[in-house]
């Protein structure tokens, strides 16, 4: 879950800007156990908002998708850029502003892992819903956010957060075809932990 997220005073992206510079020296681009988890639903034109080192939308490209990666973060998203360059594949990655992220059509897979709790909740919500609009009839959301019990707080400071009731995003998406549901549970610094929910769903074209 690394996610650059952009604060006031751009201090979130400034931590996960020096993360991901002591990944990239020690090469460290494996999937993390959510990406891993979503990555089988994976397919077609993909959106992957808050892609921290985009490790999963390079994944994605080297199938054949046709990815659209954005983070915050300039490290991340130059890095990418080079790996996807080197190898020859076709992803665009780009540097973006994505608290009040607006997508300009729509896709067939789209992916925020570990974005939506850096956002105040009514931000989160907000931008949850522009990306659920985002995906095509029988299309595919793939979704990791922190829920309800989480004890660790560290990376947010004294930014905004949010922390989604456990049930939160199969609200959300009632309606659609649940291909994934699970939640997971870690411990953390200082005796904490943080509690994650991981959904993916299939927008279910109507009947005409």
């Amino acid at each position: 879950m690394s996610t650059a997220v952009e604060t006031p005073g751009g201090s979130s992206i400034a931590f996960f800007d020096r993360q991901f510079e002591r990944e990239v020296v020690g090469g460290d681009y494996a999937l993390n156990p959510f990406e891993e988890a979503v990555a089988p639903f994976v397919g077609g034109e993909v959106l992957d908002v808050g892609c921290g080192l985009g490790n999963l939308a390079l994944a994605a490209a080297g199938r054949g998708c046709r990815v659209t990666a954005l983070d915050a973060s300039p490290v991340a998203i130059a890095d990418l850029a080079r790996r996807s360059r080197a190898l020859g594949l076709e992803l665009e990655a780009h540097v973006a502003e994505l608290r009040h992220f607006v997508p300009s059509r729509s896709y067939d897979t789209v992916v925020a892992i570990g974005l939506l709790m850096f956002f105040a909740c009514a931000d989160a919500r907000a931008l949850l819903a522009r990306l659920r609009e985002a995906v095509k009839p029988e299309g595919v959301i793939a979704l990791n956010v922190l829920v309800e019990g989480t004890t660790w707080l560290e990376p947010f400071g004294t930014q905004p957060y949010c922390l989604f009731a456990r049930e939160a995003l199969r609200e959300e998406f009632a309606g659609w075809r649940i291909a994934l549901s699970r939640h997971d549970a870690f411990p953390a610094a200082r005796a904490t932990h943080k509690c994650f929910h991981t959904l993916v769903a299939r927008r279910v074209e109507a009947a005409s």
